[in-house]
């Protein structure tokens, strides 16, 4: 069975920072590109960042570039989010995802940034 589970989202100031993590199981992960998406309230659950099975190739969104730095460890199965300098628009649900053929989803971690 494969399971993503999130973890890192908070409360957090505006200009503050967070690192979100994203631990898989039930497979290998290494040969799989991940990726985090968000959902604020009230909006359709938009693409945050992507990165390759190496690592070696990285994707943002406009709002995420410059600010957010995706990365992954496979020996620990896990992906990371450090998010710098945060808005209140970047308040929303943070999932992970990774498409095996099959798409799995975490359950998403809450990320709130007051102003």
């Amino acid at each position: 069975q494969v399971q993503l589970v999130e973890s890192g989202g908070g409360l957090v100031q505006a200009g503050g920072s967070l690192r979100l993590s994203c631990a898989a199981s039930g497979r290998t992960f290494s040969g799989y590109g991940m990726a985090w998406f968000r959902q604020a309230p009230g909006k359709e659950r938009e693409f945050v960042a992507r990165i390759s099975w190496s690592g070696g190739t990285k994707s943002y969104s406009d709002s995420a570039k410059g600010r957010f730095t995706i990365s992954r460890d496979n020996a620990k199965n896990t992906v990371y989010l450090q998010m710098t300098s945060l808005k209140p628009e970047d308040t929303a649900v943070y999932y992970c995802r990774v498409d095996m053929g099959l798409v799995y989803w975490g359950q998403g971690t809450q990320v709130t940034v007051a102003s």
